[in-house]
């Protein structure tokens, strides 16, 4: 029996396709499932039962022998939100109950950190268990994630494979629920369709030209696939970074964009709003050596090849994975 918290969301709802199309189906979903914005992402998916997010760790207590493996994928993940008691609970208390759990039940588990864990970026982006103290996030969210990381690797009692994922900007299919927070590609083609044209933030930041700013776009797809390698092959434990390897400007992912959907490219900038402007990342990139030492051999997809499939075999189709 494999656990996926988040099941409803963007890279939970991609992942139960992908252990789909392996084959397996013996999946507790667990998420907030009033939310009917997300109910289309687990249409045609296969499982054998939802859990309310609320319910979860009672059940967790009562039925974890029962468990193979746990993908605590569930997050609150708004980088606008400010209020602090909300991550505490959803992010930070309710993922340590998680913890302890899977270590009572020797339940292997994958949770999601974030790359919004690095700051502006004063010490890299190198998934170093000796860095993770130091590291300033711009945010509440971003202090959550960090503030269970730092969490983690102070215990001692431990699930008997853990892994901590720090996603950096993934993108792809059944995000369309996640309005602000969507990547720029779903905005890019909703905004094309609309408009002809994409508006792009401004940089305010003297070392970066407009649209110049780089961040890891790393695909959902290659995504699943790592965590399908953490599942089957359970390396050492530790905290990974999942990006792509690889900074990409935002130029070139709305150029991308406009290529994909075979639109003139026409891009335009404005201010970046003041609420989130002194929290900016200008560059992002994970280094990804501790992911391959650790055996992962798959590859990713480039930024060109992936927006190719996000925007042909899903948006223009109106399909989800």
């Amino acid at each position: 029996m494999i656990i996926i918290t988040g099941a409803a969301g963007f890279i939970g709802s991609c992942l139960i396709a992908r252990l789909n199309e392996y084959g397996i189906t013996r999946i507790v979903i667990v998420d907030d499932f009033t939310k009917p914005l997300k109910g289309h992402n687990l249409v045609d998916k296969k499982y054998s039962q939802k859990i309310e997010r609320t319910e979860f760790v009672q059940w967790l207590k009562e039925r974890g022998s029962e468990v193979d493996f746990v993908f605590h994928l569930g997050a609150r993940t708004d980088t606008t939100e400010f209020d602090k008691a909300i991550f505490d609970e959803l992010n930070l208390n309710y993922s340590k109950d998680v913890w302890r759990w899977c270590t009572h039940y020797k339940i292997p588990l994958v949770y999601a950190s974030s790359a919004a864990t690095y700051g502006l970026g004063e010490h890299g982006y190198r998934d170093d268990h000796q860095v993770i103290k130091d590291l300033v996030p711009l945010n509440p969210y971003g202090d959550s994630k960090n503030d269970f990381d730092k969490w983690v690797i102070s215990q001692h009692l431990t699930p008997p494979f853990w892994a901590g994922l720090k996603f950096f900007n993934v993108y792809g299919p059944n995000e369309y629920h996640k309005g602000r927070m969507a990547s720029v590609i779903l905005h890019a083609y909703r905004q094309i369709n609309k408009t002809g044209g994409m508006k792009l933030f401004r940089s305010h930041n003297p070392k970066f030209a407009d649209g110049e700013q780089m961040r890891d776009f790393v695909y959902v797809k290659d995504v699943v696939n790592i965590c399908y390698f953490l599942m089957t092959k359970k390396p050492e434990s530790g905290i990974y970074n999942l990006g792509s390897g690889k900074a990409r400007t935002f130029k070139d992912l709305v150029s991308a964009t406009f290529i994909a959907m075979n639109r003139e490219r026409n891009i335009s900038f404005v201010d970046t709003p003041e609420d989130i402007r002194d929290k900016y990342q200008y560059f992002t990139e994970a280094t990804m050596n501790k992911l391959i030492a650790a055996g992962y051999e798959e590859g990713f997809y480039s930024l060109e090849k992936g927006v190719e499939d996000y925007v042909k075999n899903y948006l223009l189709e109106n399909k989800y994975y």
